[in-house]
């Protein structure tokens, strides 16, 4: 757990300690058996039915949830007092980064006990949690969550779905088609969002048996085919009045806050697919002879098993240091608080811009870690036959749903600005000082005998960059930046490489003492590699905003600045990056 309380984005504008940050290494010995019960289940009982998954077996899918339910792995979040175990966030990622290397069944996992439970837990009524949470998270039943319509995407809140009531007030009727529900085919009780009276966007707690509803065919997809992709199709469904969840008119918070775990929780799942993915591609690589040798030996291979390996380890960074953050924060609020679940779920939503980091970050190094693993396999990376076509099919989901990587840039940058604007972070008083600073450069030498100094520095000063850019650009759009997207595009491009950066550079520090002398050279070859690839990230970032938004003089001014701010000296990057290879390629996995 974090040692410090930190403001949500807070950690743009301060300087966070070794210590302050949760890690993998910090795991207790519950967690860690927790992980390895999870793992040995996909291990023992999924794994062997993999394919019969892939062709849609679906009630053996539904049978694997209930082994989940009887080994306590759907009771995760759920409370105890309805015979959940109530864990942390940092168990709940585990488990889910655990579940990733299932392929299709994570997916049916972690709609499950994501989005399709979080809502009754948060926002059930004591009777609505007595009837239906001890059939979920026992997997008596399966949950889904119905918020996307054929017309309605990304813009949750241009839903169609209606609820009106009835003569008599003892139920709605609902009427609309919802689009894309994983679990659609096999799930039980569905939250379904809707508009009452066509203007109050409203949640409802839907039974499968529900007169009015059908479930639609399952969908065709590209890739994690053997999840159940449905529509859950309405006309006239009679749902009991009392089976309204929330407030009427307050589904925006129940969507919206819900959306917040799942992307932190596909961050998780990101994670952990890659790390399945990279163990393939090196497996392949030590087995495959090429002009007489194994294709490991290669320099160009190396240098991938290296960038992949750098890169998961700042994606586990990420997901952990989040999963910190939000676990203190939550211990802060008393179990017996009035509106317990409404005070922690605004403890979960004051790290929104995390969990938009984390989606976006987490599912892109996936993507980079899945196409690099079918380049390894050459030709053979695209025949069905080998698991690097699947992992490069089952990625490509990742950076649509839980909202596209596109709208989690956009809302990083525009939960900042609004932040900013209401006092709660100090955004124009620290770029002020930014300006000074790119007026007034420093000289100060780096202290050779601080663990990773130059990193350390490197990151001020990308913060510095961020604020310079993010202040110029309110500075002359003012309240349009909004529809600017393009900068605001960049600018969270800088802020979620900056993020990244220091979780990888915090957490090397802070387990760096502990470790043997040859952990200790890869930890800080993974430091070089994923700051010197992440430093050019946020340099072009940075660049691409500066264009967009100035010219002339100004733009000269903030270019210059930018040089300055994204200097990194990455002396010994290819003894870093060959280091990193062979330790990877001699124990053929995943090395931290």
């Amino acid at each position: 757990m974090a040692a410090k309380l930190f403001k949500g984005a807070e950690y743009l504008i301060t300087e966070a300690d070794r210590n302050d940050i949760f890690t993998p290494e910090d795991f207790n010995a519950e967690q860690r058996q927790i992980g390895d019960t999870t793992e040995q289940f996909v291990i023992n009982e999924v794994m062997p039915h993999r394919e019969e998954i892939e062709k849609h077996n679906l009630p053996l899918t539904v049978e694997l949830m209930k082994k989940c339910g009887e080994l306590g792995l759907l009771m995760i979040d759920a409370p105890e007092e309805y015979g959940g175990l109530e864990l942390d966030k940092a168990t709940s990622m585990l488990a889910a980064e655990k579940l990733s290397q299932a392929g299709s069944f994570s997916v049916t996992y972690s709609a499950h006990t994501g989005i399709g439970t979080l809502p009754l837990v948060y926002y059930g009524t004591k009777e609505q949690k007595e009837r239906y949470l001890h059939r979920i998270i026992s997997g008596e039943w399966i949950a889904a969550y119905c918020l996307t319509e054929p017309g309605s995407g990304s813009d949750a809140l241009g839903a169609t779905a209606t609820a009106t009531l009835s003569a008599d007030g003892k139920y709605y009727l609902l009427n609309g088609t919802k689009q894309f529900i994983t679990n659609g085919g096999i799930a039980n009780l569905y939250t379904v969002f809707a508009k009452i009276d066509k203007q109050h966007f409203t949640a409802f707690l839907v039974e499968r048996e529900t007169e009015g509803l059908s479930v639609g065919p399952e969908e065709n997809k590209m890739g994690v085919r053997g999840s159940s992709t449905t529509q859950i199709i309405l006309e006239d469904a009679r749902v009991p009045a009392e089976n309204l969840l929330g407030e009427i008119g307050k589904g925006h918070k129940i969507a919206f806050n819900v959306l917040n775990v799942g992307r932190f929780k596909l961050g998780a799942g990101a994670t952990g697919a890659a790390k399945t993915a990279l163990t393939t591609g090196i497996k392949y690589a030590n087995e495959r002879k090429a002009f007489g040798v194994t294709i490991g030996t290669f320099g160009a291979i190396q240098e991938k098993i290296a960038d992949m390996s750098a890169a998961i380890f700042a994606s586990e960074s990420v997901v952990y240091r989040l999963a910190g953050l939000i676990d203190y924060r939550l211990a802060t609020v008393p179990k017996g608080t009035p509106d317990y679940y409404e005070t922690y779920q605004r403890g979960i939503e004051e790290y929104s811009v995390e969990c938009a980091i984390v989606k976006v970050l987490c599912s892109e190094i996936l993507a980079d870690v899945a196409d690099s693993v079918v380049q390894i396999h050459g030709g053979y990376g695209f025949i069905q036959e080998y698991a690097a076509e699947s992992y490069y099919r089952d990625e490509r989901i990742n950076r649509i749903w839980e909202g596209t990587n596109e709208i989690n840039r956009l809302l990083i940058p525009g939960i900042i600005l609004r932040r900013a604007m209401k006092g709660e972070i100090p955004l124009q008083k620290e770029a002020m000082k930014a300006f000074e600073s790119l007026m007034s450069p420093s000289f100060e030498e780096l202290d050779d005998t601080v663990p990773f100094a130059a990193e350390k520095a490197l990151i001020a000063s990308l913060k510095q960059a961020f604020l310079v850019l993010a202040g110029t650009g309110v500075q002359k759009f003012m309240d349009t930046i909004k529809d600017e997207q393009e900068i605001l595009l960049a600018v969270a491009d800088l802020a979620i490489n900056i993020f990244a950066i220091e979780s990888v550079v915090l957490r090397a520090d802070k387990i760096l003492p502990k470790l043997s002398e040859s952990k200790k050279a890869s930890v800080s070859a993974a430091v070089k590699v994923f700051t010197f690839n992440g430093t050019e990230k946020a340099a072009s970032a940075a660049r691409r905003a500066a264009f967009y938004i100035e010219e002339g003089d100004t733009l000269t001014m903030l270019l210059a600045g930018i040089r300055r701010f994204t200097k990194y000296d990455a002396t010994g990057l290819l003894k870093a990056k060959r280091q990193l290879a062979m330790a990877a390629l001699e124990t053929e996995k995943y090395i931290f």
